[in-house]
Formats: C-alpha cells, sequence, structure tokens
C-alpha cells in the first residue's frame, strides 16, 4: 500500500470492489461455506447476517486472508487475492473483541499499525490524532485500555483500522459485547465515518435490527451460502424464503388455500410475492403490522399483550387454533382473555408449504 504523508485520512480515495466467487471452505470433512457468491461496490456498506454457525464470519476471514479456501475466487479491484498475504490485501479489520495492547495508550494502539509500516514516528502521530478524532476520543488519546469504557475501546480499535486507510473495511460483530444503548451509538457513529470516508464495509452480525438500520444491502447467510441479498426494504417485504421471512423480522404463520395464482387466508384474498408450482394447501407468511384491529375482521382471543413503547405487540389465538402476533397503537390496551375482532391489511405474503 502506497502511504501519502500529507493527506488528511477525509481524503482517502474510494472503496474497492470486492468480489466473492464460488468460495468453498472445509474444515475436516465439514463444508462450512458451500460456494458463497458476494459482490460488493466501491464504496457499499454490506451486512452478512445469519444465525451462529451459517458461515458468515468464515466468509469475513477468508476476504481478509485469515482463512485458506478450497475453492473459488476472493477478487479485491478486479485482483484474484486468493494467494495474497493478509497484510498485501489493504484491509482494516475490527474484531468482536477489542485485542487493544493493555501496556499502550489509546494513541500508541492506534499508531501500531504505521509503526510496522515504518511509517515517520511524527506522522504516525498526527494520523493517529486525526482518526482518534474521527471517532471522538482525541482527549482520551492518553489514556490505557483499562480507563477506557467498552464502546471507548471498539472506538479506539476503529480507528487503528481506519488509520491505515485501507480501501476495505471488515468488521466481524463488534458490538456484540456493549449494552444496548452503546451499541446503536456506536453502529450509528460506525455508519456516519463509513459514508463519509467511502471505505468499502462488511459487516458481519446475527442482530436482524442492526443489519437493517446501517447497511446498504444485507446478505442473509445459511448453511454456508448467500440465501438472498438485497436492500433491508427488499429483504423485509419481498423474502425469497421461508428462511428469510422468519430471520428477517416476524412472521405469522397462517393456514391458507393457494388457487389460480392467489391465496386465500381466512376468507381474504392477495396477492402472491412467490409462485408455488401447485395449488392447494400451504403457510402464508404475515407480518405482525398487516395485521390489524377490525370490528368487521375475524375473532380472536386475546393470550398476552406486551407494550414495547411506540406500539404494543398483542398475541392471539384464532378461532381455528392459530396463533398469530399483531402490532397496534398503545393506547389500544387489550387484556388477556378479551374477544377481538382482526382483518389483514391485504399486502402480498410468501407462501410456503403446509
Amino acid at each position: 500500500m502506497t502511504l501519502i504523508a500529507d493527506a488528511p485520512i477525509t481524503t482517502m480515495s474510494s472503496g474497492a470492489t470486492v468480489e466473492l466467487i464460488d468460495v468453498v471452505k472445509d474444515y475436516s470433512g465439514h463444508r462450512a461455506l458451500t460456494g458463497v457468491n458476494l459482490s460488493i461496490k466501491p464504496g457499499e456498506f454490506v451486512a452478512l447476517l445469519g444465525p451462529s454457525g451459517c458461515g458468515k464470519t468464515t466468509a469475513l476471514r477468508a476476504l481478509a486472508g485469515l482463512e485458506q479456501v478450497n475453492g473459488g475466487s476472493i477478487l479485491i479491484d478486479g485482483r484474484d487475492v486468493v494467494n495474497v498475504p493478509v497484510n498485501k490485501r489493504d484491509i482494516g479489520m475490527v474484531f468482536q473483541s477489542y485485542s487493544l495492547f493493555p501496556h499502550m495508550t489509546a494513541r500508541e494502539n492506534v499508531e501500531f499499525g504505521l509503526r510496522m509500516r515504518k511509517v515517520d514516528p511524527a506522522e504516525r502521530r498526527r494520523r493517529a490524532e486525526e482518526t482518534l478524532e474521527l471517532v471522538g476520543l482525541s482527549a482520551l488519546s492518553g489514556r490505557y485500555s483499562h480507563q477506557l469504557s467498552g464502546g471507548q475501546q471498539q472506538r479506539v480499535a476503529l480507528a487503528r483500522a481506519l488509520v491505515t486507510r485501507p480501501r476495505v473495511l471488515l468488521l466481524d460483530e463488534p458490538l456484540s459485547a456493549l449494552d444496548a444503548k452503546v451499541r446503536v451509538q456506536l453502529r450509528d457513529e460506525i455508519r456516519r465515518i463509513q459514508t463519509d470516508l467511502g471505505i468499502t464495509t462488511l459487516f458481519v452480525t446475527h442482530d436482524q435490527e442492526e443489519a437493517l438500520a446501517v447497511a446498504d444491502r444485507v446478505a442473509v447467510m445459511r448453511d454456508g451460502h448467500v440465501e438472498q441479498i438485497g436492500t433491508p426494504e427488499e429483504l423485509y417485504t419481498a423474502p425469497i424464503s421461508a428462511f428469510v421471512a422468519n430471520f428477517v423480522g416476524l412472521s405469522n404463520q397462517i393456514p391458507a388455500e393457494v388457487s389460480g395464482g392467489v391465496v386465500t387466508v381466512h376468507g381474504q384474498t392477495l396477492d402472491l410475492i412467490n409462485r408455488p408450482h401447485l395449488d392447494g394447501p400451504v403457510i402464508a407468511f404475515v407480518r405482525p403490522e398487516d395485521i390489524v384491529i377490525d370490528a368487521q375482521g375475524m375473532t380472536s382471543t386475546v393470550l398476552t399483550s406486551s407494550f414495547l413503547g411506540s406500539l404494543r405487540r398483542t398475541q392471539l389465538r384464532l378461532d381455528d387454533g392459530s396463533v398469530i402476533s399483531v402490532q397496534h397503537d398503545v393506547a389500544d390496551q387489550l387484556q388477556p382473555g378479551d374477544t377481538v375482532r382482526v382483518r389483514l391489511k391485504g399486502r402480498p405474503v410468501l407462501v410456503g408449504p403446509r
């Protein structure tokens, strides 16, 4: 990587194009990646989302060069880096654990990568202080890691990854060890910094809210491959499978019937997101916010009701025994045992086999 001594960090060159093509990774007979295909545009923020064991961290480590793949290609700006060492890939990485050197101050931790690149001491210090200011920690540059909170330590780790001016930034569940409020604050900061600097970013998380909140696109992984990739809105409103519908957001699973290219759910006819091969009984996946309280709707009995701040989520049992969740105004305070009528809003739904 070429180091430009007099260039401030905010003039960083645009991010790189990243492509994973049919990437395969085996561990002692177990196939962790079964042919991952992923393309990331320069400056794009993509989240890898999925349950534990789906292969998302393995894919990220393969891109970083920390895992040797068994097949496929990994391209950065069109160059296959499968056999390129980690330190030659122009990548910055932030791990789940902060991994700060306890005997170094925050500034010295940030300087470390520049020192390994033999950058002039005065230039190292200037760039480290500049990057600490970028992450809001310039006033704490002289503190050691044990003198910093968890959120502050993670900011130092982020600054350490950014100070070398990488064209690709990899984030491996960097917020999972933080409390809820700090997580939200720091994820928003990461997104702001990434947008300002234009770094191509791959963010691994199992938290769907986190992924939907910060990413330009989200790749949902399952059993070592990408099940679906799209904008947060596309994944939420048009999932391609029951797995995606259940993993991204909440979905009610309601018995229904498909006939003539439409689906009938408790007497209501709805359009389909997908097209099943055969007519007949199916399960319809309906979002809680797509069910509303209506005096003309189907009868149900309240099981539980939870206050969630801006809304209330209530679990109901329909007359046929199906249990569903609805989201509604907090003013509608329903009690267990109450009878309430609900109807579907009429939005298109995904269906799967019953």
